[in-house]
């Protein structure tokens, strides 16, 4: 494939095990040009997701795509939720035993390099933000302007059908800073919305972690052991599941091929008072809603399908 056919993207990350999962499906996937990996604080501190990036860069053999550290806590509130020890180890990569990166993040702000690779190559970026919003939010405050030269952020986050992961309303990422994804989503920049509604709906099968560990490389037994300690704790939170949700990986696929879902143009808000609610994303599903659509919501997935593509990949 011929460099210029491939797409740019900024990959927004607070690195944990599904988010290892979508860095090493967007960098062997040679449908797509990873510009840099951004770091956030989520499922761990902002210092962590960018220690565990570069070490998933190494196990990568990429070490030459920059990690670039943003946001450390939430735009305006004290953070909601710590680190999910519970579900990504206390070092945010199942406790995998990893000697620290050869190489360091780069020297400058998450927002910064967004908007330099924004004015770089308009309405060419693609932002596929699998974190917090809280960097997005950072850039186009620092830039107005950028929402109009990105081409589209595609966001892992949300459940606007269905129901909240870390409360009973509210998805995680959203969750984390409310406030922040809500100006995201009033800023007008295209969003696709790559939320529970369809990741809850890809099973990556605990059997597959065998034949990953069967290849025996430095890669393949790498993300075999962290996605097994995920798949542990998924079996905690939902008993009988045999695997994990694809969470962050389906919207790195969504890019890569947008058929792999199917979406709706929807009104989406986020509920940044509520006593039971903070968090939760709001779409207008009315026949006739108020406000005009301002993402596409994607509601249906071809979970086998994208499941193949996905294993063809990632090891």
């Amino acid at each position: 494939m011929k460099e210029a056919t491939k797409q740019p993207i900024i990959l927004d990350v607070d690195t944990g095990i599904d988010d290892a999962m979508a860095i090493a499906y967007a960098v062997r996937s040679p449908e797509l040009e990873l510009l840099g990996l951004t770091t956030c604080f989520g499922n761990v501190t902002v210092e962590e997701a960018s220690r565990n990036s570069l070490q998933v860069l190494e196990q990568l053999d990429r070490d030459d795509i920059p990690v670039i550290p943003g946001a450390a806590e939430p735009l305006f509130r004290p953070p909601l939720k710590g680190k999910t020890v519970s579900v990504h180890g206390h070092n945010g990569l199942g406790d995998a035993e990893l000697s620290e990166p050869k190489g360091a993040a780069l020297d400058m702000h998450a927002a910064e390099f967004i908007v330099e690779q924004a004015r770089k190559r308009p309405h060419e970026v693609t932002v596929i933000a699998v974190g917090t919003m809280t960097n997005m939010a950072l850039a186009i405050m620092k830039d107005p302007e950028i929402v109009h030269l990105l081409k589209r952020v595609v966001i892992m986050g949300g459940a606007v059908t269905v129901p909240g992961n870390v409360t009973p309303h509210a998805e995680a990422n959203i969750y984390a800073d409310p406030e922040a994804a809500e100006f995201l989503f009033r800023s007008g920049v295209p969003i696709t919305l790559v939320g529970l509604d369809v990741t809850m709906k890809t099973l990556l099968p605990r059997a597959e972690l065998a034949n990953w560990r069967e290849k025996n490389t430095k890669l393949s037994r790498f993300m075999a052991d962290i996605t097994d300690y995920y798949m542990d704790s998924y079996t905690s939170f939902y008993p009988g599941i045999l695997g994990c949700a694809l969470h962050d990986p389906l919207a790195v696929g969504v890019v890569i091929d947008p058929t792999f879902v199917k979406t709706k143009p929807i009104h989406v808000q986020v509920d940044t008072e509520g006593i039971y609610s903070i968090g939760r994303t709001v779409g207008d599903l009315r026949a006739r809603a108020e406000q005009e659509p301002n993402m596409d919501v994607c509601l249906e997935v071809d979970a086998d399908r994208f499941l193949q593509h996905f294993l063809k990949r990632i090891v």
